[in-house]
């Protein structure tokens, strides 16, 4: 990813994402301003930002609210590109990554004001270990946002096993939070639409391997696009 400019140059025209951030995920910039307003953080308050990659929006979120940030991702590469957009965007000492997982973050119970995990929590076996993980860093009455995907219709055969039985409202309530509030964002799925769309188009002679993952990615979703919902989810821990 750190030499595919092709890549980024595709994520950032379909997702409004700045140049200097490289690519962040497929969650678009616009959707940042309603996820702050919905974590609250205070400012000095502790933002985790798990399964961060290369840290763009935890990054951003901690910018906008003056908060302290923990990234946690298990990519080492990873991490030390996120360190050098935060040294660029934040300031000295506002922000620390570290290896970690979804299921262990590594950090002292209640300690965290919000945690944010865009497009990963499917990845945890199961996901609802995740969501205690989460439950177990935030403080009482911290908030939590997802981003993922859930299927159109449940136990669809046809979508991938991570998502295919994932459902949001009944997990975070089973992890013990209030407040639950899953809701779909169809703009946000458009946008993905684009991604695939035009990755799919691009000419690649097979040497920009990040450009060919994005492409496989894109024609597998596209398969199956309408099978799967684009879902936000809010909550707070007790």
């Amino acid at each position: 990813m750190e030499t595919s400019p092709a890549k980024d140059a595709i994520l950032r025209r379909h997702l409004g994402l700045p140049a200097e951030l490289g690519s962040a995920g497929v969650l678009p910039w616009d959707a940042l301003a309603e996820i702050a307003e919905a974590l609250r953080v205070p400012a000095g308050g502790l933002l985790v930002d798990v399964a961060c990659g290369r840290g763009g929006y935890g990054i951003e979120l901690a910018r906008r609210g003056n908060a302290t940030l923990i990234g946690v991702d298990f990519s080492a590469v990873a991490l030390k590109q996120a360190g050098r957009i935060a040294t660029r965007r934040l300031a000295a000492g506002q922000a620390e990554f570290k290896v970690g997982t979804l299921t262990h973050m590594d950090l002292p119970t209640a300690t965290a004001d919000a945690i944010l995990c865009t497009d990963s929590v499917q990845f945890a076996d199961p996901p609802i270990a995740a969501l205690s993980e989460f439950r177990r860093v935030l403080k009482p009455g911290g908030r939590l946002a997802l981003t993922t995907w859930q299927p159109t219709s449940p136990g669809d055969p046809g979508v991938v096993v991570r998502l295919r039985d994932l459902d949001l409202l009944r997990d975070l309530q089973t992890a013990g939070f209030h407040d639950v509030v899953v809701e779909d964002r169809p703009v946000w799925r458009a946008a993905e639409r684009g991604i695939w769309e035009e990755a799919a188009a691009t000419p690649n002679d097979g040497s920009d391997l990040a450009l060919a993952s994005l492409q496989q990615e894109g024609r597998r979703s596209l398969e199956d696009f309408d099978a799967l919902r684009r879902v936000v989810a809010y909550a707070t821990a007790p």
